[in-house]
C-alpha cells in the first residue's frame, strides 16, 4: 500500500502534506491530553509492531503481494490519535531509511495507513462494541471486522489516488505523466488484494491480539487505559517478546513472489507499458536510502540479493535497526509530549 515517489504529481503530494499537517497537530494535542507514563511504552510497542508487521508480505493471486499494517489493533489498544502518530513514525523510517514508500508521497501514505485504517476501525469498534464489558466477545469480533473494513477503505483510497493521476496529469496525447494505471484498473487491483488476502490477515491479527489482551491484561485496551485501570507492566514485557518473535520470523516475508501493485520501479513499469512516464522518471528512484530495499549497504545483503540466505541476513539487520530507531524516536516523542503537557499543567 506504499506509494513510491513518482507515482503522484508534485501538486498531489503537496495536497497530501497539507492535509496531514492539521491531522498530526490535532493528534499531538489529543495524545498530549491523555498521555501518561502508561501510554508512552505502549506507543513505542505500537510503532515497532506496525513496522515489523509490514515486513511480512503475503502473496496475492496474479503475482503481486500485500501486507497488514497493524492500524486496527493499534486503534483498539492506543486509540486512533496515538495510532496515527505511531504509524506515521513507522512510515517515516521506512521511507527515509529503507526506501519503502516515498518521501514526496509520505503525506498520502500516512493518510491511507495512519488515518483511515485506525479511525475506521475505531469507529466500527466503538459503535458496535465500545460500551460492552471489557471481556465481551463483541470486542474482539468487532475489532476484527472494523480493521477489515478499515484496510479495505484505505486500499480504495490508495487505488483512487493512483488512478486519478492519468486523468489529471497527462500529455496532449493522453499519456500519463505519473502513475500509468487508470482508475478502473487501480481501484479493483487494490481492492482485490485487500478484500481477499491483506484484509483477512489484518482482521485476524487485530481479533487475536484483542482477544489475547482481554484474557490476560484487559487494562491494555484503550478505554481501560484512559480510565487508568490496572497495570500494563506484565503486558508490556510480553509484547516485547512478541516483537522479538516477529523479528525472528521476518524472512518469511521474503517468500512471497513479486511486489505490491502500484509499487514497481521505473523498470517494472517499462516492462508492462513499454515506456516510463516522464514525471515518474523525473521523481522516482532518485532518493537512495541508507538501507535501501531492507538490506545493508552491500548488494549481497538486500531484498534483491540472488539467494534467500543473503536476503534474510539483510532483512534481519533491517528489522533490528528499524525497531531500535523507531522505538527510540517514539519514546523521545512521547516523553517530549508528556513533558510539554506536564509543563502546561504547572503553568496553569
Amino acid at each position: 500500500m506504499h506509494i513510491p515517489d513518482g507515482y503522484l504529481s508534485p501538486s498531489t503530494c503537496a495536497v497530501g502534506y497539507v492535509g496531514m499537517l492539521p491531522i498530526w497537530a490535532v493528534a499531538v494535542k489529543r495524545v498530549q491530553k491523555a498521555l501518561n507514563t502508561r501510554l508512552v511504552p505502549l506507543m513505542v510497542m505500537g510503532a515497532t509492531f506496525s513496522f515489523v508487521i509490514m515486513m511480512f508480505n503475503v502473496p496475492i493471486p496474479g503475482g503481486t503481494t500485500a501486507h497488514a499494517v497493524g492500524g486496527g489493533i493499534l486503534a483498539v489498544i492506543l486509540g486512533p490519535w496515538a495510532a496515527t502518530i505511531c504509524i506515521s513514525m513507522a512510515l517515516a523510517i521506512q521511507a527515509l531509511l529503507f526506501g519503502d514508500g516515498g518521501v514526496f508521497t509520505y503525506g498520502f501514505n500516512c493518510f491511507n495507513m495512519a488515518v483511515v485504517i485506525p479511525f475506521v476501525t475505531w469507529f466500527v469498534y466503538q459503535q458496535m462494541a465500545g460500551k460492552t464489558e471489557v471481556g465481551s466477545s463483541k470486542r474482539w469480533l468487532w475489532s476484527a471486522i472494523g480493521s477489515y473494513i478499515g484496510i479495505n477503505i484505505a486500499a480504495c483510497c490508495n487505488g483512487t489516488e493512483l488512478g486519478l493521476q492519468p486523468l489529471l496529469f497527462h500529455t496532449a496525447q493522453a499519456v500519463s505523466l505519473y502513475c500509468p494505471y487508470p482508475i478502473w484498473v487501480a481501484v479493483p487491483a487494490m481492492l482485490l488484494a485487500h478484500l481477499l488476502i491483506a484484509g483477512p490477515v489484518e482482521a485476524i491479527v487485530t481479533g487475536l491480539v484483542t482477544r489475547y489482551f482481554q484474557a490476560t491484561n484487559p487494562s491494555v485496551i484503550a478505554d481501560q487505559i484512559a480510565a487508568g485501570a490496572g497495570s500494563i507492566k506484565a503486558a508490556f514485557n510480553k509484547m516485547w517478546w512478541g516483537i522479538i518473535g516477529l523479528i525472528v520470523l521476518v524472512p518469511l516475508g521474503l517468500l512471497a513472489p513479486g511486489g505490491a501493485f502500484g509499487e514497481g520501479s521505473a523498470e517494472d513499469i517499462k516492462k508492462v507499458f513499454g515506456f516510463v512516464p516522464k514525471g515518474l522518471e523525473a521523481l522516482g528512484g532518485h532518493f537512495h536510502a541508507l538501507l535501501q530495499d531492507y538490506g545493508v549497504p552491500d548488494s549481497r545483503f538486500s531484498a534483491n540479493a540472488p539467494d534467500l540466505f543473503h536476503q534474510s541476513i539483510g532483512y534481519y539487520v533491517a528489522a533490528v535497526v528499524g525497531v531500535a530507531i523507531i522505538a527510540a524516536i517514539t519514546c523521545l516523542v512521547g516523553r517530549l509530549i508528556a513533558a510539554r503537557e506536564g509543563g502546561g499543567r504547572e503553568n496553569s
